[in-house]
């Protein structure tokens, strides 16, 4: 009926409709007619003031549901003088309940930024022990921080990065973690690059989407998940590339860490949680001065922290933060200046 004008409809109803037998008129006498009138006034009258009566009349809403505490944890690479026991008890003293295990103190020195190290003697009775120093300690450990080089142009040394990761996924599985942090990792040519830097070159993007979907299935072979972490020095330099490289590469396994002190630079905080909000499992705490590539610890720098913890609760309550670029001698000024922002915004910490 799409072309009948309601011109017609209005103007036409016997056409449309069948005819009705006319409903007869009551008839009121005069006295009928005032009791009818007064009724109807009362009526509205009252209706006035139902509307106008305060809220509180109505029966009250429930209380919005308190949000989860914040897990607060912190990244062992900033203690190599400590053993992995002097750390977890200097850990918990502090009241540190979870870590991204470094394999970087004095009884454990594996870990290598941006490149490898030979596990062959990390056996798996080993990595419990070094797991259970910490749980007995009553510290979790939510990670292991890999970091090793992805973006290399040689296929031989990103096979052997890869077999690296795959080892560290060994380790982690011995000690119960199932959770692995890397970069893409760091190259520079030995001579200038011709127009585009390194990473951004179009035959390094492709050979990323590999790299990155082998790691995938690695990952899925050991049951583990591997967040990466973007910084705008390198191949994951902005938000909405490391969206689009997690989606080309397309593995539920290979997910992100965010660290908004590493791409404060290109992007603000809203940017940065409306690109990775599907992706984020875990953040890094630190902070950064603008225009300067060294990071600092939490509330050292311009990151707006009151803003970054309050959009975290919102986008991503399942991912806990952990402290970085911290040591024995500023920990604990960082890890009170998280508490005291989650604290001042209506967040607990765990």
């Amino acid at each position: 009926m799409a072309g009948v004008s309601w011109f017609f409809i209005a103007f036409w109803p016997n056409s449309f409709h069948p005819a009705k037998k006319p409903t007869p008129m009551i008839k009121l006498n005069r006295r009928q007619a005032i009791v009818r009138t007064a009724r109807t006034a009362v009526a509205g009258a009252l209706g006035g003031v139902y509307a106008t009566l305060p809220a509180a009349a109505a029966a009250p809403e429930p209380p919005p549901p308190a949000a989860a505490p914040v897990t607060v944890g912190l990244a062992t690479f900033g203690f190599p003088t400590l053993s992995n026991a002097d750390l977890a008890r200097e850990l918990a003293g502090a009241g540190v309940r979870t870590i991204q295990l470094f394999l970087s103190q004095t009884d454990s020195n594996f870990w290598r930024y941006n490149s490898r190290s030979d596990l062959s003697s990390l056996t798996d009775d080993r990595c419990r022990a070094i797991a259970d120093v910490y749980r007995q300690a009553g510290i979790a450990i939510h990670s292991l921080g890999v970091y090793t080089n992805l973006i290399h142009p040689d296929p031989a040394e990103r096979r052997a990065n890869l077999d690296y990761f795959e080892a560290m996924m060994r380790v982690g599985h011995a000690m119960g973690v199932r959770v692995f942090i890397n970069e893409a990792g760091d190259y520079h040519p030995p001579e200038p690059a011709p127009g585009l830097a390194y990473p951004f070159q179009e035959e390094v993007w492709r050979r990323m989407i590999v790299t990155g979907k082998e790691l995938g299935g690695l990952a899925e072979r050991h049951d583990a998940v591997v967040l990466m972490e973007p910084f705008f020095g390198g191949f994951l330099a902005s938000a909405k590339r490391t969206r689009l490289f997690l989606e080309e590469v397309g593995s539920p396994r290979i997910r992100a860490l965010l660290d908004p002190a590493n791409l404060l630079e290109l992007n603000d905080l809203e940017e940065m949680f409306d690109q990775l909000r599907p992706f984020i499992d875990c953040f890094h705490a630190k902070d950064r001065k603008l225009h300067v590539e060294r990071g600092v610890p939490a509330g050292e720098g311009d990151l707006d922290y009151r803003k970054f913890v309050t959009l975290a609760a919102q986008r991503a309550p399942h991912a806990p933060m952990i402290l970085e670029y911290v040591g024995p001698d500023n920990y604990r000024q960082a890890l009170h200046h998280l508490r005291e922002t989650l604290r001042a915004v209506g967040l607990g910490a765990v």
